[in-house]
């Protein structure tokens, strides 16, 4: 009797706990109901980028001397309100290299991001630089310019020199 009325008590409570879990069990569900629709409240345009601010996007070397290496500082602004973290700057091409600082940049501090290029090629330039940041964000900039070829072999002689010699001694 025990073990008849264990049974009996059992069965009552999975019938139970099936009606809890599925209450239209056997109703088909209309096409507008057990939606949820969660609404947010209105919220400017954030992008999560933004937090990267850049004094500049671009700069222009003018004219540069072929075989000199020439470098330009991008400054850069965390306008969030967590650190940020420079995690890579990468370039277009092995010409150009960039130095950055691998700490954390505060809210609303500057840090600097030292481009080189190495002006081999004769001819105009443009080479892009894309900084990574917070968890692969992207920023890009650009630095532009022409180099001009040089004069072959050394510096024509000044015969000053020689005169200026001769009257130190």
């Amino acid at each position: 009797m025990k073990c008849l009325f264990t049974l009996i008590f059992c069965g009552l409570n999975i019938l139970a706990l099936q009606a809890q879990t599925n209450p239209n069990k056997g109703v088909p569900a209309k096409p507008e109901e057990n939606k949820i629709i969660y609404t947010l409240p209105a919220q400017p345009n954030i992008n999560p980028q933004e937090v990267l601010a850049l004094k500049e996007t671009s700069f222009d070397f003018g004219q540069i001397p072929q075989g000199k290496p020439v470098f330009h500082f991008f400054e850069v602004t965390n306008s969030g309100k967590d650190p940020m973290v420079i995690s890579n700057v990468q370039t277009s091409c092995g010409c150009t290299t960039p130095e950055w600082s691998k700490e954390p940049v505060d809210p609303g501090a500057t840090a600097k991001i030292k481009v080189g290029y190495n002006a081999a090629a004769e001819g105009h330039f443009e080479k892009y630089i894309t900084i990574y940041y917070n968890q692969n964000l992207t920023k890009q900039v650009k630095i532009s310019g022409t180099v001009w070829k040089g004069p072959e072999g050394s510096a024509p002689s000044n015969s000053s020199i020689q005169l200026l010699k001769q009257k130190n001694q």
